[in-house]
């Protein structure tokens, strides 16, 4: 990956997103850093989603389809798979970044040296207006503190692939949250993540997204306890207890 150094790969999972996709890659083009390749896994969708990725011609933009619907997790896995950058960062396709979020969190990352970063971010209306509630960030995250918190939001992560191995970043495909047992099997790992304590991305609420089940979250997030990371009953209900109790805070 020498000669793309500094290329961030971006890969966004496409579902029926017809509605959203195109304010979503706008905010890409938008970026202030521009060494960038955009990397569209579609799984299956039954809307226009891929006629309009379709329709950009810009050569740094991918697009690769599912055979079938197999699900997020497979999906960005498979993003994994085709990006050439030695930067790795997530976006959904209905959510929004600031205009600096990859020059700002590229420069942490290099300043800092580390693998593994992410950013604080804000909620948006369904119209993907700010609402002015912001989720703030800790100046880092270890294993057992990202177990009492569901702090680390998708769209603001970002990996250096030089540091963290690809088969560590990989998702499983068992997990309700397979982002959260993500960011867990990272740090388990020894790894610690970077937080920069700005709202760099936007997180657009509305009926539609998989978040918008709140009691399935939780008890998928039960079973990663108890299923992905082993722990036992207690551990797992000590643990389980902070998390509802965060997540509830950062929401109210």
């Amino acid at each position: 990956m020498d000669e793309n150094k500094d290329l961030i790969s971006i890969i966004i999972p496409v579902y029926n997103s017809e509605k959203y996709i195109e304010e979503t890659i706008q905010c890409i083009l938008n970026q202030t850093y521009q060494n960038w390749e955009l990397i569209f896994v579609d799984d299956g969708s039954k809307d226009r989603s891929v006629l309009l990725i379709k329709n950009y011609q810009d050569k740094r933009m991918h697009l690769y389809q599912n055979k079938e619907n197999m699900g997020p997790a497979y999906t960005r896995n498979q993003g994994i798979v085709k990006a050439r950058g030695r930067y790795l960062a997530y976006m959904d396709a209905d959510d929004l970044w600031d205009k600096n979020k990859l020059e700002k969190q590229l420069l942490f990352m290099k300043e800092k040296g580390c693998a593994f970063s992410f950013t604080g971010y804000e909620f948006a209306g369904e119209d993907g207006m700010r609402n002015g509630k912001v989720v703030h960030v800790p100046a880092s995250v270890d294993y057992k503190y990202a177990l009492k918190h569901t702090i680390i939001s998708t769209i603001t992560v970002m990996f250096d692939r030089e540091q963290i191995p690809d088969d560590i970043l990989y998702m499983p495909l068992n997990a309700r949250g397979e982002d959260t047992a993500t960011w867990w099997k990272i740090l388990r790992h020894g790894y610690l993540a970077y937080g920069i304590d700005e709202p760099l991305s936007v997180y657009r609420r509305h009926g539609g997204s998989r978040s918008a089940n709140k009691l399935d979250a939780v008890y998928g997030t039960w079973k990663m306890y108890r299923n992905c990371e082993h722990l036992s009953i207690w551990k797992s209900g000590y643990f389980f207890c902070h998390y509802v109790f965060h997540a509830l805070k950062r929401r109210i």
